[in-house]
């Protein structure tokens, strides 16, 4: 069926089935095809895509019209795709979509194949090669990338780098031809390109260069001055070295094209090939649409990038006050050239001076990054030394822009720093980091606070030029009690302007009264009543609503970075209409901002504020209760979660939520698995919580409910770190039952990793305190996994026994989900011990059970055990019918691990005599496995290598 489709995304969204045009629907669901189609084979998280669509504001109900576009898309690309099937072309993968088509089904790829061939053929030498490859990729193009679609969705990065991508191929293309002599054969290409995009200088320079190859010196010196002029008049600028480095060519007419500066600046990537990613990062986030002042700053970072060019890396190290602008200078800088580093724009806030916890470790942000690049977590060699050397690896002959926000010091970005020259790394930070001018050759530049005319200029911007000019003499004083420090001035800004008719002198009169409070907070550890920046955070705290400024001072105790408004609701208190009316004040006064449709967050100085506030006027108490409201929200809305996901498991039951608490309800399985993805930081942290009585017994209830989730995920490590630490939080409070389900969590956990020493001893604990509390379900789950662990060791029959006292224990209480349960898994042991036929009457049992008990689960485990047991008695069509019943319930429940180990007995059942099947069923296993990043995967590639 791939075979059959067709897509191009060069220019206007179009798509062919078996050469029939397809009729893409709305510019909607045309925007979710063009986004997938930009990033083919590459996961599109869903918040991604909605903030692609609808930016700041998308509607209430955003993620549904997303599913809803989805399915239409699969129906239209998929003709014959039943509700059952699964789909092949739009598949779920990393809590989003990827669309996967096949390398000759879209023109992008197309072009990538040709570019990179031709990039290669100049490498090795061979120009004229090199240019019929280059033109022959762009000639591919007909137009802007998804040319046609709206103006919100294009300017996403993710279109603007692949739009980068065609430019650098013309300016590759040009080098090519000018060695090889072939110029007339891009000309045209040249001047199409360099219309489009008139003050990208490499690309006029190389149209000069062309000009002047064909003869046409007199048009490349008018080009030249129009360009120059252009430049003037648009950017205040004058030509740059490129440029005038093109002219001098045409007038001493040279013919030293292969050492000019426009080859040197698009200098040739290797070929892809296996040990290269595709993935082209876009992480840049949103820069100010307008930036106050900063000419000499950003003049500095040019030079840095024309210093790219020599041998060593080129790095710059941004340093200043907090709220001095440093990030707002790196981001304008950064997308004013991301078409300079087709090769991805990485971005990352390091978290240095972070309130809500520790600085990010060099490992984690190399992790991030090596990710980003599409390389796989269980790939990902454990040491730092070798991450950093498959970091660097990675970097090399890219051309890549690294952006590290917000670091602690030298020590905490050395190990981030590329090797490779056409690299270019811009740090922010509040130190200066000499260390590294020492170390790595990096360029110092200290961002000072706003001229007195600078701040006037920005208060213009903000509240209207009139208002200034009328009252001067308060602005200044303005001015002066903000200390000319951006961030101050815009809270200034954000309050005068939600008070249009309130005059300056009120405004200034209010920060002299104020100046004296939160004396803590200042630039530098200084307390200066010039550069007094908490003054500023209470009179703008001062301005809110009663309700608001309670509210305010309870955000800060979400242990996420970005707060929900059902999270906010659950702190506050409050029904969830009010708390909209709220956040939306909040958002007014740029205390919080809404960066996406219900989810708030703000800067970290604010964060700090908001907690020094709220201890200083809020009881313990009512702390107290606010957090037992916001735990109570995470941990009953998890439960309710993988309660919908995990029909066959039973959790241990948790304390009824105390009023005020929002618990979010799901109907499916996709939108419960979705939030557990979201919130997973957040939930984590609970469970590892152990801040007071109250919080360590909702962290060992937590741990309790993510057991599974992250069994199914294959991260072993981080659920034996997870569950050892919440049963030190039992141990604490000395909850006997938090204690036994922990011991049990953690026992099984070990097992998984062939622990079975340790794994033992925490499940016998486990059992006799399970004993001893009266729990019969978590005596019967603990004997389960005693059978796991003597199973994984070969003693079958000590298994048995394990499984006949769990049978007995869940028939005393009539859990015949429970006992189904038992049953399937006696079968499976039975499949370990060879015993086939005793199997396949255990399995029959146990789905006959599972029925009557109404549980999906547990029916679908049983049709696989059955499956498998009528493999290995060599009754290929009773497997086949068995193992597809399992897949389709596992299909039904959204369960992704569980289909993707149906999928390989699938395999295995087709490996002895229909290779073609077996490698589909592997394939697609491995696939959903990879999705998931769990380690398995690599096992079931093995298979198909050895196929």
């Amino acid at each position: 069926m791939k075979g059959s489709l067709r897509l191009s995304i060069l220019g206007p969204l179009r798509a062919w089935y078996r050469e029939e045009e397809l009729h893409l629907g709305p510019p909607k669901q045309q925007s979710v095809l063009a986004l997938l189609s930009v990033q083919a084979g590459q996961p599109v998280p869903l918040h991604e895509i909605i903030d692609a669509l609808w930016g700041d504001n998308p509607p209430d109900r955003a993620v549904n019209v997303v599913h809803r576009h989805v399915g239409a898309l699969r129906r239209l690309l998929e003709p014959g795709l039943t509700q059952r099937s699964a789909a092949h072309v739009l598949v779920r993968a990393a809590g989003g979509y990827r669309l996967n088509v096949p390398e000759e089904a879209l023109d992008l790829s197309q072009f990538r194949k040709l570019r990179d061939a031709g990039q290669g053929a100049l490498h090795d030498k061979r120009p004229g090669k090199a240019t019929d490859l280059l033109v022959k990729a762009l000639s591919l193009w007909r137009g802007s990338t998804a040319a046609g679609l709206p103006h919100q969705l294009r300017s996403n990065s993710v279109f603007a780098g692949v739009d980068a991508e065609y430019f650098r191929a013309v300016q590759v293309a040009a080098a090519a031809a000018l060695n090889a002599r072939r110029t007339s054969a891009v000309l045209p290409l040249l001047r199409h390109a360099a219309h489009v995009d008139p003050l990208n200088e490499t690309l006029q320079a190389s149209l000069i260069r062309v000009l002047a190859a064909e003869g046409q010196t007199a048009q490349a010196l008018e080009h030249y001055h129009s360009v120059r002029s252009q430049l003037m008049t648009e950017l205040g600028v004058d030509a740059g070295p490129e440029l005038r480095a093109a002219q001098t060519h045409v007038l001493l007419n040279t013919e030293a094209v292969a050492e000019s500066t426009s080859v040197r600046a698009t200098k040739i990537d290797p070929p892809a090939g296996k040990s290269f990613s595709s993935v082209r990062p876009a992480q840049l986030p949103a820069s100010p649409h307008v930036l106050t002042g900063r000419r000499a700053e950003i003049e500095q970072l040019d030079a840095l990038l024309l210093s790219s060019a020599s041998t060593a890396p080129a790095i710059s190290a941004i340093g200043g006050a907090p709220g001095v602008g440093k990030t707002a200078i790196a981001l304008h800088w950064a997308h004013r050239n991301a078409h300079r580093f087709p090769d991805g724009q990485l971005y990352i806030n390091l978290r240095g001076y972070d309130p809500a916890g520790e600085p990010l470790t060099p490992s984690m942000i190399i992790c991030y990054f090596l990710e980003s690049f599409g390389i796989p977590g269980e790939r990902i060699p454990p040491s730092l030394d070798s991450q950093i050397a498959l970091y660097r690896s990675l970097l090399a002959g890219r051309r890549c822009l690294i952006v590290l926000d917000n670091a602690r010091n030298a020590e905490q970005v050395r190990p981030l720093l590329p090797g490779n020259p056409d690299c270019v790394t811009i740090i922010t930070s509040r130190e200066q980091m000499a260390g590294l001018v020492v170390s790595a050759g990096a360029h110092l530049l200290t961002v000072d606070l706003f001229t007195v005319a600078e701040s006037l200029e920005f208060l213009s911007n903000k509240i209207g030029e009139a208002r200034v000019t009328q009252d001067r003499n308060s602005a200044l004083a303005i001015v002066r009690h903000c200390g000319r420090l951006p961030i101050t001035l815009a809270i200034v800004c954000a309050r005068a302007a939600s008070r249009p008719i309130a005059p300056l002198a009120d405004i200034a009169a209010e920060l002299e009264e104020s100046r004296d409070s939160l004396r803590a907070f200042t630039v530098d550890g200084e307390s200066d009543p010039i550069t007094d920046t908490r003054s500023v955070f209470s009179w703008s705290y001062h301005a809110l609503t009663d309700q608001a400024a309670e509210v305010f001072r309870r955000l800060w105790m979400s242990p996420a970075h970005n707060v929900s408004l059902q999270t906010a609701v659950s702190l506050a208190g409050l029904p969830v209409r009010t708390m909209r009316q709220v956040m939306s004040e909040l958002d007014r006064a740029h205390l919080w901002s809404e960066h996406k449709s219900g989810h708030y967050s703000t800067h970290d100085l604010l964060r700090v504020f908001s907690r020094e506030l709220s201890r200083s006027n809020d009881s313990d108490q009512d702390l107290g209760q606010a957090r037992q409201r916001l735990y109570d929200h995470y941990l009953h809305t998890a439960y309710n979660a993988s309660s919908v996901i995990n029909t066959h498991r039973d959790h241990p039951v948790v304390l009824p939520y105390v009023p005020g608490t929002q618990v979010i309800h799901f109907t499916d399985t996709e939108h419960a698995a979705d939030w557990l993805h979201h919130e997973m930081p957040a939930l984590q942290t609970i469970a590892t919580s152990s801040e007071s009585y109250d919080t360590r017994g909702q962290a060992w209830r937590m741990a309790a409910i993510l057991e599974l989730i992250f069994d199914r995920s294959g991260r072993r490590k981080e659920q034996i770190d997870i569950q050892s630490a919440a049963l030190f939080a039992a141990q604490c409070i000395g909850d006997t039952r938090g204690q036994a389900h922990m011991h049990r969590s953690l026992g099984f956990a070990l097992g998984r990793t062939n622990q079975n020493a340790q794994a033992e001893n925490h499940l016998n604990k486990a059992l006799a305190m399970f004993a001893e509390t009266g729990d019969v379900l978590g005596e019967a789950l603990t004997h389960r996994y005693m059978a796991f662990v003597t199973n994984a060791k070969g003693d079958h029959r000590t298994a048995c026994s394990h499984y006949g006292k769990a049978a007995s224990l869940y028939e005393r209480i009539n859990h015949m989900v429970g006992v189904a349960s038992v049953v399937n898994e006696v079968g499976w042991t039975r499949i370990l011990m060879q015993d086939f036929q005793g199997a396949l009457e255990d399995c029959r049992r146990a789905i006959d059970i599972a029925r009557k008990a109404g549980n999906r689960n547990v029916e679908a485990a049983s049709w696989d055990s059955l499956g498998v047991a009528y493999h290995r008695l060599g009754k290929k069509p009773e497997s086949l019918y068995s193992l597809h019943r399992a897949l389709a319930i596992y299909r039904e429940l959204a369960d992704a691990y569980l289909i993707a180990d149906t999928l390989v007995h699938i395999g295995d059942t087709h490996s002895s005599d229909s290779p073609g099947e077996a490698r589909k069923a592997w394939t697609d296993a491995v696939d959903i496995l990879d999705s998931l990043g769990h380690p398995e995967g690599d096992l079931i590639r093995q298979r198909l290598t050895d196929l």
